[in-house]
């Protein structure tokens, strides 16, 4: 087995990787956007969502029960074992996804039809349904090679995936799809496809070429009824209500008067200006896919210092960088959207939701944190109650209010959850976070904002802006010396703490 990277390098690791394939992402979303326009992507991001929740239906929970699973077998130092996890959660994997491929299949008319409102997608998800087995497939393998810390092979696998993919999908849409937005889906479901039985034949191979130590055959069946099946039914409910509001916002947004295209609008949002408010969250990709596992690993081993620390350190790490961007990202907002998608109304848009940025990174690693500790079930039920809450407040507010009825909504109940996963993370690591810190970091992102207010562009409000708020960030004592000291020991490997 290859040589295993410590947390900290392997987070480097997988935030270069994830960086450079979010870009990619990113500029391949302003590509699409450029060629079927914000009505088309609208359509596209309805397609995509009923996909997700199939995806996560086939899925049942086996990606993160597999890292879970492996990464616990790690953790109590028993290698032998970990070929019944991965046989276990194959064979789970493989009806599961099967049977739902089945059904997606044959209910695309319907789905087309009846939810979409575009019976022409029918094809496009029927050939979503064909790969759905092979993208579960691959989820098990990634939460494998996740879990026993194979991140370097990961990493490279993954790029290889996203290249491959865009060189399929581009190539699909450049010499047939044109720019007509149902051959557009198709090329995009086909790419994905493709880029995912790649990286399943790839994994499998590098699984077999491991030497694998002799063990007597050790069931799984009763770990996976009490991780995966727990997380299946609770991310199937949470995907499904997530898809319901998704479908459920054009039809909404239809009914208020200020709006002249509701699947434009919904477009511009979902399409344009979410992938740049989450892009810098690639910086925290690496972090929060390891501490599931790391967590996981100590927590089987009863390192309880070990998890205040890497609990400490997370969280003042998720509220650093999201403060950093929220500031970067509104003072960009509107030339950045005009530069990449020509849109003075995304631009407006992404300065409304900039400032949550602070809370969605932060909520991010939180929940990775829980999830790491065991407490997937708790995670499950916080999703549950506040995307049902979305959708009720969606329902009412979209008609009278329009896009400000749906930033309402989402405001309010990302909030909700990430006051819930905090709560039961200091809960059951009984730790006592002073709150005055985040407080400390919001005035200064505001104080940042006004002293760079009369600066002549949004370029060099940025370019001031950045050092203002790092150098506030010290004064309030939001950063320390004692960081700064942390973060040289990480990169010169001393003394960090087990």
């Amino acid at each position: 087995m290859t040589r295993k990277l410590p947390i900290f390098y392997s987070a480097i690791l997988l935030t270069a990787v994830n960086l450079l394939l979010r870009f990619v992402g990113t500029s391949f979303q302003v590509f699409l956007s450029g060629r079927i326009g914000a009505e088309g992507i609208g359509l596209l991001q309805l397609v995509l969502s009923v996909c997700s929740m199939a995806m996560v239906a086939g899925m049942a929970g086996i990606r993160t029960a597999t890292m879970y699973l492996t990464a616990e077998e790690v953790g109590r130092k028993r290698p032998s074992r970990l070929i019944w996890v991965l046989s276990g959660c194959t064979r789970y994997s493989i009806v599961a996804s099967t049977a739902v491929a089945i059904l997606v299949y044959c209910f695309a008319p319907e789905i087309a039809s009846s939810w979409i409102g575009h019976p022409e997608v029918e094809d496009s998800i029927r050939l979503f349904s064909v790969f759905l087995p092979v993208n579960c497939l691959c989820g098990v393998m990634v939460g494998y090679f996740t879990g026993v810390n194979r991140i370097g092979t990961l990493a490279i696998v993954e790029v290889i995936e996203q290249f491959f993919t865009m060189l399929c999908t581009i190539s699909l849409l450049t010499l047939w799809a044109g720019h007509d937005t149902i051959k557009a889906c198709h090329s995009v479901i086909l790419g994905s496809g493709l880029g995912s039985g790649l990286t399943l034949i790839s994994l499998v191979i590098l699984r077999v070429r491991e030497k694998a130590p002799d063990s007597p055959r050790h069931s799984v069946a009763g770990k996976l009824r009490q991780t995966a099946i727990p997380l299946a039914f609770a991310d199937n409910l949470r995907t499904g209500i997530s898809t319901v509001e998704n479908l459920m916002v054009p039809k909404r947004l239809a009914r208020f008067q200020g709006i002249a295209s509701p699947l434009a609008a919904f477009g511009t949002i979902c399409g344009m200006v979410f992938p740049i408010l989450t892009f810098p969250m690639a910086i925290l990709y690496g972090l929060t896919e390891l501490l599931i596992p790391e967590l996981a690993r100590c927590n089987a081993a009863g390192s309880t210092s070990r998890i205040h620390y890497l609990v400490k350190k997370s969280l003042r790490i998720g509220l650093l960088f999201g403060t950093l961007c929220s500031c970067v990202l509104f003072l960009l907002a509107e030339p950045l959207c005009q530069k990449l998608y020509n849109s003075a109304e995304a631009g407006r848009y992404l300065k409304w939701f900039a400032p949550l940025a602070i809370m969605l990174y932060c909520d991010g690693v939180t929940d990775a944190m829980i999830k790491g500790l065991g407490q997937q079930k708790a995670s499950v039920r916080y999703n549950i109650f506040t995307n049902f809450m979305d959708v009720i407040l969606l329902y009412l507010l979209l008609p009278r209010y329009g896009i400000v009825g749906y930033f309402i909504s989402f405001t309010v109940t990302h909030v909700i959850n990430f006051l819930l996963s905090l709560r039961r993370l200091l809960k059951i690591t009984d730790l006592d976070i002073p709150f005055s810190i985040p407080l400390r970091a919001l005035l200064a992102a505001f104080l940042t904002v006004l002293l760079t207010h009369l600066a002549p562009s949004p370029f060099m409000k940025a370019g001031m802006g950045i050092p203002a708020l790092l150098a506030l960030l010290f004064i309030m004592g939001v950063v320390r010396r004692d960081d700064c000291h942390w973060l040289l020991q990480l990169v010169n490997r001393k003394d960090r703490p087990q």
